[in-house]
C-alpha cells in the first residue's frame, strides 16, 4: 500500500516531473551511458526534498544503515543488485564479510545488518559480521525484538588479510562511515575487495565536493531535460577554520549565508516563490544529523548561545566541527499523518532498490528530520515498483513521484561515483 501522502505538486515541479517522464528514455540511455564511463558505489541512499516548485537532495550517505527500514517487496529487487555488484568485483565469490560501526548495541541497527545478511545470503554467499572495535573480543550474540539474532565476531588480520576464525572472505562490505577515522587494521588488504573503499569514508570525504559534483551532473542533466538546473540542484558554499566552541571563523559562516540567500531571494522572485528562504549550515562530514542548524539570517549566529554553539562544535562519535558546509535549505511539502516527511531513496550498484520516508512530526518544513524521534514509513511501490505510467497525468500517480525521486536518487548516485574518482589515492595521474 502507498502511504496517504498530501504533497502539494504545483508550478515548476508538475512541470518537471511531466519533463522526467517525457524524456524517460533519454534519461535512460543518458544513465547507461554514464555507468559505461564511471563505477557506481556499491550501495548508496539519498535524502530528497520536495518543495513543491524544487526537488533536490539534501545528503548522500555510502554506508546506508538503514536496510530494514524497507519494504519486504521491495527484496527481489535488492537482490539482484546484489547479484549484479558481486559478479563486477568478485564473480567467484563465496565469503562476504560485513563490518558494522562500532555503536553496535543499537538495535534498528543491528536489524539492518540482518536485513543486508539476508539479501546476501539469497544472492547466493555466505555472510557474516566482523567487528573491528576493541570491544568485541569473542563471539557474541545479541537478540533483537523481532526475534532475529544476530551474532558479532572479532575481525582477525593475518599475511595481509582480513577475516574470521576458519572465514576467508573475498569481499569486505563495510557499513561503517569511518567518521572516526579508518582503523589500520582495514588498510593495504592483500587480494581482497574492500567495498566502499575506504576514501569513501567521512575520514576523507566531504559533502562540498559531493555537491561540487553534483553540480556539474545536474547541468548537464538539466541541459537534456531542457530545464533550470537550480529546480534539481541546491546551491552551496563552504568555510574551512571555524570553531564554534570558541565562536572563531563565523564572520565566514555569516558572510556565505547573507551570499546564498541573496542568491535563493533572487530565483524565488525569478520563479514567483513566496516562501521564505533559508539556508542549513552543516558539518562539511559526517553523518547522522549532528551538527545541524537552520538559519533564516546571517544575524542569527551572532546571537546563537552556548548550548546552540556546543551542538555545532562536535559531529558523531565526538569528532570535532571545523569545516562546514553551507546549503540552500528546500523545504518539504510532503506530509504523513500530518507530520512532516521526506523520501529516502536506497541503490545498489545502479539500481533504486526501494527507500522510505523519514517522518518527524516534531518537527518543522524547514528543519532537519534526521533526528531522534523520526519514524520510518517503507515506500511500497504499489503498481509496477518504482516506474512511471507513462500517459497519465503528472501527480495523479504515485509511482510517477517515485520514479521522479529515483531519478533525483540516480543523479547523487553519479556524482558521489566522479567525488569518489576524484579522492581516489590510487587512481593514475596523467601529466
Amino acid at each position: 500500500m502507498v502511504p496517504h501522502l498530501i504533497t502539494a505538486l504545483t508550478g515548476p515541479i508538475n512541470e518537471l516531473e511531466q519533463r522526467i517522464i517525457d524524456s524517460m528514455p533519454a534519461t535512460e540511455r543518458w544513465f547507461r551511458l554514464e555507468w559505461m564511463e564511471h563505477t557506481p558505489p556499491f550501495y548508496t541512499s539519498v535524502d530528497i526534498r520536495n518543495a513543491g516548485f524544487k526537488l533536490a537532495p539534501v545528503d548522500t550517505n555510502l554506508f546506508p544503515g538503514g536496510w530494514n527500514n524497507l519494504t519486504p517487496e521491495m527484496l527481489p529487487l535488492a537482490v539482484q543488485a546484489a547479484m549484479a555488484a558481486i559478479e563486477k568485483i568478485c564473480p567467484e565469490a563465496r565469503n562476504l564479510l560485513i563490518i558494522p560501526e562500532n555503536h553496535t548495541r543499537n538495535s534498528h541497527y543491528l536489524s539492518n545488518l540482518v536485513q543486508l545478511q539476508r539479501i546476501f545470503n539469497m544472492a547466493g554467499l555466505n555472510v557474516r559480521v566482523g567487528s573491528v572495535s576493541p570491544d568485541v573480543k569473542k563471539n557474541t550474540v545479541v537478540e533483537l525484538p523481532g526475534g532475529d539474532a544476530i551474532t558479532l565476531e572479532p575481525v582477525v588480520r593475518t599475511r595481509g588479510r582480513i577475516g574470521l576464525k576458519n572465514f576467508d572472505p573475498c569481499t569486505i562490505l563495510l557499513n561503517n562511515d569511518l567518521s572516526a577515522g579508518a582503523p589500520g587494521i582495514l588498510e593495504d588488504l592483500h587480494e581482497q575487495y574492500l567495498l566502499p573503499p575506504l576514501h569513501a569514508g567521512w575520514t576523507v570525504r566531504r559533502k562540498s565536493n559531493h555537491f561540487r559534483s553534483y553540480e556539474e551532473v545536474s547541468k548537464r542533466f538539466g541541459k537534456l531535460l531542457g530545464i533550470d538546473p537550480w529546480l534539481i540542484h541546491p546551491m552551496f558554499g563552504k568555510c574551512g577554520a571555524v570553531d564554534f566552541s570558541q565562536a572563531s571563523g563565523l564572520e565566514c559562516v555569516q558572510t556565505q549565508v547573507d551570499a546564498l540567500l541573496a542568491k535563493v531571494r533572487r530565483k524565488y522572485k525569478e520563479y514567483g516563490i513566496q516562501e521564505k528562504p533559508f539556508v542549513v549550515v552543516k558539518a562539511d562530514n559526517g553523518t547522522d544529523g549532528m551538527g545541524i542548524m537552520t538559519v533564516h539570517d546571517a544575524k542569527d549566529l551572532q546571537a546563537l548561545n552556548s548550548k546552540a554553539r556546543s551542538k555545532m562544535a562536535v559531529a558523531k562519535d565526538g569528532q570535532p566541527v571545523h569545516d562546514l558546509i553551507v546549503q540552500e535549505g528546500v523545504l518539504t511539502q510532503e506530509r504523513m499523518n500530518d507530520a512532516v516527511a521526506e523520501p529516502v531513496v536506497y541503490m545498489m550498484d545502479r539500481y533504486v532498490v526501494g527507500g522510505f520516508y523519514r517522518i518527524h512530526a516534531d518537527r518543522g518544513v524547514d528543519e532537519n528530520l534526521n533526528a531522534p524521534g523520526a519514524d520510518f514509513v517503507p515506500l511500497a511501490f504499489e503498481q509496477s515498483h518504482h516506474l512511471p505510467q507513462l500517459g497519465a497525468r503528472p501527480g495523479a500517480s504515485a509511482p510517477n513521484r517515485f520514479y521522479m525521486y529515483g531519478v533525483i536518487a540516480r543523479l547523487a548516485m553519479l556524482a558521489a561515483s566522479y567525488e569518489l574518482e576524484a579522492t581516489n589515492p590510487d587512481a593514475e595521474i596523467y601529466d
